[in-house]
């Protein structure tokens, strides 16, 4: 095995005890696309929340049935239609709704059965009538009014995944439909979930179709990875004029839950194998993450995290980008460093030195192999040039040998031995030859920006 997939290898285990640690005892709301039942990756789905719960991580499982319940009303010759992607339940439907909704209930827990895990189905939750909306009558479609809680926690406690169909009932008996996205949202809030997760047959929230925001991250095949609440707020600001779909109700419904306490809400790709164990045990998943607290942050380095940074360091300093630095080099400059860490693990670092003329050189700017391309080398940057600026520096300089044409794109230009603060020109390493590129400070050129 090469080094370099060895070390992506360790770095994905190092990453995964980290997180187990972190989540033990926490609530998990799954929320189940049914059209996930017919992948053929839907056992092994299963599996994998049976290796969460078993590592101790309490799961409640909210299993869509839109689909089965389209195919019972469709077999028994039943028609319901749609307002604003509510389905509006006639009284005579309820009995096939019912019908599918603990179906797709009963086939999960007998798949859990299979692995040797406890599961139940309950009525914990009470509903009410949706009403009139619009002089549009919903009749038997509800909303959840409250769930009862204390039982809830109990089942969780005696080591039993909980399973919430579709379907809440009023204080008299009386059975609504209800939507799986708002249930799991509720189940969520109410239970102070550490996640929710929506799983679906699409691999998060594509940027096909919708306006985007500028400074949001996007992958290679044009899924938006992350947002925080405001990005998610201007998106669904941006696209308020569509008609409503899915995925713009499950940003909104992310939003919501966020804002009522749920640390991160996670829209993923249910039908791809191991993709939620992906998503929960490293630091860069494959779906789109809604998140309330600071996912990303940059901040000054400290002593004990001279480690990771060498470590981080050494493939660019093995390429010679970076000279080679150690322990007590950094110690000395520890103030001059900044790291960005990701869930208490560090992916990039960089270094401002300050100088006497006024200037500041950007020195040792390193991305984690596995975060390149997302833009977190230029956030580095921006955040040493805002701190220069807030010092009253004049300018930044950089010295490379390999990395200039990545510099100049950044708003750098070339510049020569003189433009250096005296003491650097005496310290120049004429051996390396680097490449002298400056930027010029300003109050108002104080961060870079996008083209």
């Amino acid at each position: 095995m090469d080094k370099s997939r060895l070390k992506e290898q360790v770095e994905i285990i190092r990453q995964a005890f980290g997180y187990i640690n972190r989540y033990k005892n926490e609530i998990f709301v799954i929320k189940i696309d049914d059209t996930l039942v017919s992948s053929p990756y839907f056992p092994i789905l299963v599996k994998d929340l049976v290796l969460l719960h078993k590592m101790g991580i309490r799961i409640v499982l909210v299993p869509g049935a839109r689909n089965r319940i389209n195919d019972i009303l469709q077999t028994y010759n039943k028609k319901c239609r749609s307002v604003s992607g509510i389905r509006i339940s006639e009284p005579d439907t309820i009995p096939f709704i019912k019908m599918a909704a603990f179906d797709v209930s009963n086939n999960l827990m007998t798949l859990l059965a299979e692995h040797d895990t406890n599961a139940v189905i309950g009525n914990w939750v009470r509903a009410k009538s949706i009403g009139v909306r619009n002089g549009i009558d919903y009749q038997s479609s509800g909303m959840v009014e409250r769930l009862q809680t204390d039982i809830l926690k109990n089942v969780i406690e005696d080591g039993l995944i909980p399973i919430f169909p579709n379907i809440g009932w009023n204080a008299k008996g009386k059975p609504y439909n209800l939507s799986s996205n708002e249930l799991a949202y509720t189940i969520g809030v109410e239970l102070k979930a550490a996640k929710l997760f929506f799983l679906t047959n699409r691999s998060g929230i594509s940027i096909n179709g919708f306006k985007i925001p500028e400074d949001i991250y996007v992958s290679s095949d044009k899924i938006i990875t992350q947002l925080s609440i405001a990005q998610a707020a201007h998106f669904l600001e941006l696209n308020s004029g569509m008609l409503p779909n899915e995925q713009l109700e499950l940003v909104s419904l992310a939003i919501r839950a966020c804002s009522k306490g749920i640390r991160r809400v996670h829209i993923i790709d249910g039908s791809s194998e191991g993709l939620i164990l992906k998503e929960i045990f490293s630091n860069r998943g494959l779906g789109t993450m809604i998140y309330s607290n600071q996912h990303e942050n940059i901040r000054p380095m400290k002593i004990p995290d001279i480690a990771d940074v060498l470590r981080l360091m050494q493939p660019a300093i093995e390429q010679q980008i970076l000279v080679n630095r150690t322990a007590s080099d950094l110690e000395k400059k520890v103030n001059d460093y900044v790291v960005y860490e990701v869930d208490g693990t560090i992916h990039a670092c960089g270094a401002l030195h300050e100088y006497p003329d006024g200037q500041s050189e950007i020195a040792a700017i390193v991305v984690d192999e596995m975060y390149t391309n997302l833009g977190i080398g230029k956030k580095v940057i921006s955040y040493l040039m805002e701190k220069a600026a807030k010092q009253h520096h004049k300018a930044v300089f950089v010295l490379t040998t390999q990395t200039s044409d990545w510099f100049i794109q950044l708003g750098f230009t070339p510049a020569t031995m003189t433009d250096l603060p005296l003491s650097k020109q005496q310290d120049f390493n004429r051996k390396r030859n680097s490449r002298i590129l400056r930027y010029q400070l300003s109050e108002n050129k104080a961060s870079l920006h996008s083209e």
